[in-house]
């Protein structure tokens, strides 16, 4: 019997497999060098992930290019997401809803003050440095430094062993609703510029909508977990197949992150409200029969894939930016107004007789990381009237911020903290 002859896109396929393969071994060896070299030094490992990947991602300065496309492959892309997702899970796991309701009024304020400052204060750089922008231009800014990015706070967090701190908590609870926040401000500067690219205005009806969403995704979703992530896990302690805790656990997780996407909201907030209500007694029958726990199962495939996402995220720098001095000024003006209002936004901690190392909330809220990054490429993206609403100099000033915020927060939330306790761990 004859074999069948390979599908016509086979050695298509054969070869975009390749290049992911070898990608991923480059990926994941430089980023356990990095790490290694951190952790040496003192510093956290994810320090060293971003350092590889700004390493590998400017090779090409050095007369290297081979590895630029790297960072950029969609395969690669897609596991660094899954990464930072299994990122926010496991965060999730390590809290719980009793928890991070004690710090509800301080995670609220601290969140509302770390949008509301920094916007402010990119609103009034831009209109400084770019008079001609027009308002648009100079609320995006805004946005742009009013985001937060979670998966850098949580990972040093977790290298620390500090994610179960009151601060890690506040941080936490305060990045999650920054982050929907700034996503909300996000869609009305897009709705905005699209509006005015089209000759029109933006419908109060269209915002409000925005706003409800967001809010009734992120209350509905604990709300109905609480119960049906109960009710999930107790169902599959009667399968007797192997891996169904795991299971399980990954299908609420991705199942949550689809919501909030369908919702407009970045997935990673439906990751922290899975793990949020898959409370350790939900999977006790599990342990009683001598398996291990979700956060147990979780951790191996988290070690494969969030390094992936920090080393990416590193790839994505272009040290070349810091050779045009205008631009250079402009982002380190912007860097500092960036640190400011996340400084200002530790005003909004509650102490309740406890307490609170403010200066490290303060700096847990400093990271852009991806979510900077994200919202730079939006706006270069946009157009106003045949004009980007981001100009390629804006942009490339953003991106220096971005990566400023980024790598001091480490070594800086670390020297905040003090010494880890001796149960820390990493990812």
């Amino acid at each position: 019997m004859a074999l069948a002859a390979p599908a016509a896109g086979g050695a298509g396929a054969e070869s975009a497999l390749s290049s992911v393969l070898i990608g991923v071994a480059i990926i994941l060896a430089a980023g356990k060098a990095g790490a290694e070299l951190a952790v040496r030094l003192g510093q956290p490992a994810v320090l060293g992930e971003l350092a590889a990947g700004i390493v590998l991602g400017n090779l090409s300065l050095l007369g290297v290019p081979a590895l630029e496309r790297i960072g950029g492959d969609a395969s690669i892309q897609m596991l660094a997401q899954l990464g930072l997702i299994l990122l926010l899970f496991q965060v999730g796991l390590e809290a719980t809803v009793g928890e991070m309701l004690q710090v509800g009024a301080s995670a609220t304020l601290v969140a509302l003050l770390g949008v509301v400052a920094p916007f402010a204060l990119g609103w009034g750089v831009g209109a400084w440095f770019l008079p001609g922008g027009g308002t648009l231009a100079h609320a995006f800014l805004g946005a742009a430094l009013a985001a937060t990015s979670i998966g850098i706070t949580a990972r040093v967090l977790r290298d620390l062993g500090r994610s179960g701190s009151v601060e890690a908590r506040i941080v936490l609870g305060a990045a999650v609703l920054d982050d929907i926040l700034g996503l909300v401000i996000l869609a009305v500067v897009v709705g905005a510029a699209q509006a005015a690219d089209d000759g029109g205005t933006l419908s109060l009806g269209r915002v409000a909508l925005t706003v409800v969403k967001a809010g009734g995704f992120l209350v509905g979703g604990i709300v109905v977990g609480v119960v049906g992530a109960r009710r999930a896990i107790l169902a599959s302690a009667r399968l007797r197949s192997e891996g169904a805790l795991l299971a399980v656990g990954l299908a609420w997780c991705f199942l949550l992150a689809w919501l909030a996407h369908v919702v407009g909201l970045a997935p990673i907030v439906g990751a922290f409200a899975a793990g949020l209500v898959l409370e350790e007694g939900n999977y006790q029958e599990f342990a009683r029969r001598g398996e291990r726990t979700l956060p147990e199962l979780v951790h191996p495939l988290a070690s494969f894939l969030v390094p992936i996402f920090f080393v990416t995220t590193g790839m994505r720098i272009d040290l070349a930016d810091f050779t045009h001095p205008s631009t250079l000024v402009f982002a380190l003006v912007l860097t500092v107004v960036a640190i400011a209002g996340k400084q200002a936004a530790a005003l909004g901690v509650v102490a309740r007789g406890q307490p609170i190392n403010r200066v490290a909330v303060g700096i847990g809220m400093i990271p852009r990381g991806e979510v900077g990054l994200i919202f730079a490429n939006v706006g270069a993206a946009l157009t106003v009237h045949g004009r980007p609403l981001v100009a390629p100099a804006t942009f490339s000033a953003l991106v220096i911020m971005v990566m400023i915020t980024t790598v001091i927060t480490p070594p800086l939330l670390k020297k905040s903290l003090g010494r880890p306790p001796a149960s820390g761990g990493g990812a």
